[in-house]
């Protein structure tokens, strides 16, 4: 492979522009040559807006054109979610290297889809597995200082939680729930740190006791009456810079009878050495109550961690003893691990590393996931697995859903 690295966007959202800046950034011989995105016009108008170059990039409505068409190195998929997996079996069916958005599918047929074309030129965003906290875990876990890990607790109460019932992640036709959208990176972290311990069953409950209301559907914020009152306005004065009454605002109504999603949920997962992890996660916290970390227990001690504010510990269990770590505050999002990511993308695609974030632990994750969603609707427990009846009915049924409209 030349020096030059022709990388393309398949969805070119605001995660897809975020990690091909970051890309492009690193490396002064990568470059973003080439989008498929039906809304390509107004893309190449925001570009210009924005100061930036477009007159490089080739853009296409179609993913399959472009695949055909360009000659590209890696390909960054940023689609609506429920487009991850297709588009990016297009990809890999091109032998291209692939940098493929969470949750890598929503559908377990998808996830099948995704098995057979599996290799090791796929890097999946899950930054949070190489952010310095996580490292230092992992270095620690590793060295025997607390033990063998026994049992895993683990939080996420998001402090932006209006972002699933406000904008299009309210649609749970399309997320398939909140364990696939928010979970999916503590439980990756967590299956990470404690290696080959694999998940062998799930259990989960979920709850929606707060976003939920009688407002029309598709009510905007804009049109309410209530919005200066409601305190998931923009117009709220208890915003940081509220909007004025009289200015135009994006977000939706999350009080109306159209939001999906649940606003909090737990799961109980069981490994193969028979030790089990519990998960929470809650989406109505807000300010200083944020939390997002894990406490990993041994006989010996336990390590505990938060990335509000960023600190990991280590606590002696059989001496009196704390050890503590603080982080500098990192700006290329998710505590550094973003940048980390698109640094390991170029090298995966240069033959100069591995994945650090590979597809075969991310479609185990999805699965996870998609068997949480399941065992809280059906209040069962769900074995964790792919079986080959889900193989044989998805086969017969073609590749998914092929269209490419809206993107993250």
């Amino acid at each position: 492979m030349s020096s030059k690295i022709r990388l393309a966007v398949i969805g070119y959202g605001e995660r897809a522009r975020h990690m091909t800046k970051l890309m492009c950034a690193q490396d002064p011989d990568t470059k973003l040559t080439a989008i498929a995105d039906p809304r390509g016009e107004a893309i190449r108008r925001d570009m210009e807006t924005d100061g930036l170059d477009a007159s490089g990039i080739t853009f296409y409505k179609s993913a399959d054109e472009m695949l055909d068409q360009e000659p590209l190195d890696g390909v960054v998929v940023g689609t609506r979610c429920s487009l991850h997996a297709s588009m990016g079996v297009k990809v890999l069916r091109r032998g291209l290297a692939l940098f493929l958005e969470k949750p890598v599918a929503t559908r377990i047929e998808d996830l099948i889809a995704l098995r057979a074309e599996c290799n090791d030129k796929v890097v999946v965003s899950f930054p949070l597995r190489i952010t310095p906290v996580v490292k230092l875990a992992q270095e620690i876990i590793q060295s025997g200082k607390i033990g063998k890990i026994e049992h895993v607790q683990a939080w996420n109460n998001v402090p932006y939680g209006n972002v699933y019932f406000q904008t299009w992640y309210r649609d749970e036709n399309e997320t398939q729930g909140l364990f696939l959208q928010k979970a999916t990176h503590d439980l990756d972290y967590i299956n990470f740190l404690i290696g080959d311990n694999k998940p062998t069953v799930i259990s989960a409950m979920t709850s929606k006791q707060v976003f939920q209301g009688n407002h029309p559907a598709k009510l905007k914020c804009m049109d309410c009456e209530e919005r200066s009152l409601c305190h998931e306005s923009p117009y709220h004065p208890s915003r940081a810079l509220p909007k004025p009454l009289d200015q135009p605002a994006k977000e939706m109504c999350a009080f109306a009878v159209d939001t999906g999603n649940e606003d909090s949920g737990s799961a109980l997962i069981r490994y193969e050495s028979g030790m089990h992890a519990v998960y929470t996660q809650n989406f109505f916290v807000r300010g200083k109550a944020a939390r997002r970390g894990a406490r990993f227990i041994g006989y010996h001690g336990t390590l505990e961690f938060d990335w509000y504010p960023e600190y990991l510990n280590v606590i002696y269990h059989h001496e009196a003893r704390v050890e503590r770590h603080e982080f500098s505050p990192n700006e290329d999002g998710h505590g550094g691990g973003d940048g980390a990511l698109a640094a390991n993308f170029l090298q995966v695609i240069r033959g100069e590393a591995q994945s650090l974030s590979p597809l075969d632990s991310a479609i185990q994750n999805a699965l996870l996931c998609l068997k949480a969603r399941e065992s809280a609707q059906t209040q069962t427990f769900q074995k964790v697995e792919l079986n080959e009846a889900d193989h044989r009915i998805y086969a017969s049924a073609g590749t998914g859903p092929q269209d490419l409209r809206i993107t993250r």
